[in-house]
Formats: structure tokens, C-alpha cells, sequence
């Protein structure tokens, strides 16, 4: 088992991951038809609040704030050419936050 996933799975037979994104990133001050990605760089401290919020709540995995990081999506914020940009920050921010936990974190797109 090479992977940090395989590696959770068999040392027991589940694994805690992170819920109610978009409800914690309104409760940040998020407005209703902004879009969430956008604060990967303009937020990236409440982006980490939130993956840190994860983490000392004892998930194993959470998922980056990337759920509409698409050109599709992110055309509706003329932000389409920016999807990269977007996506990465948020693995880097989620990565900085994991790697500083002192245990496994998986960091999930």
C-alpha cells in the first residue's frame, strides 16, 4: 500500500472526512452567488481556517475548496482562464494545513 488512503483503510476500516463546505464558507462572510473558489486568493486565510476547522475536528481527509474550480463554472465570474490559478492554492493551502496536523491528513479535490 503506497498511498495515504490505503495506508488509513488498513489500519481500520474507515475514514472521518469534512462536511458542509459551502455552509461553513457563508459563515465566513461568503456571499450568496460569489464564487467560492475565488477566495483560494483572496481569502486564502479563511480557506485555511476552514481546512484547519477540519482537521481539529479529526477528519483524516477533507476536500479542497475547488467544487466549481471548472471553466464552465467559473465563466459565470469571468474567471474562466483563472482554473489553474484557483485550484492550486487551494492544494497548497490544504497541504500546508495537512502537513502541519503532526498525523495523516489527506488533502482531497
Amino acid at each position: 500500500m503506497t498511498n495515504a488512503f490505503s495506508q488509513l483503510l488498513a489500519a481500520r476500516d474507515w475514514i472521518l472526512a469534512d462536511g458542509a463546505t459551502g455552509t461553513n464558507l457563508f459563515n465566513m462572510g461568503l456571499s450568496s452567488g460569489d464564487a467560492p473558489e475565488m477566495w483560494n486568493v483572496d481569502h486564502p486565510d479563511r480557506i485555511a481556517k476552514l481546512y484547519q476547522g477540519a482537521v481539529d475536528a479529526g477528519s483524516d481527509l477533507f476536500l479542497t475548496n475547488t467544487f466549481g474550480g471548472n471553466a464552465s463554472r467559473l465563466k459565470l465570474h469571468d474567471a474562466q482562464g483563472r482554473v489553474m490559478e484557483l485550484n492550486k492554492a487551494a492544494a497548497e493551502i490544504g497541504r500546508e494545513v495537512a502537513d502541519k496536523s503532526g498525523r495523516t491528513v489527506i488533502v482531497a479535490g
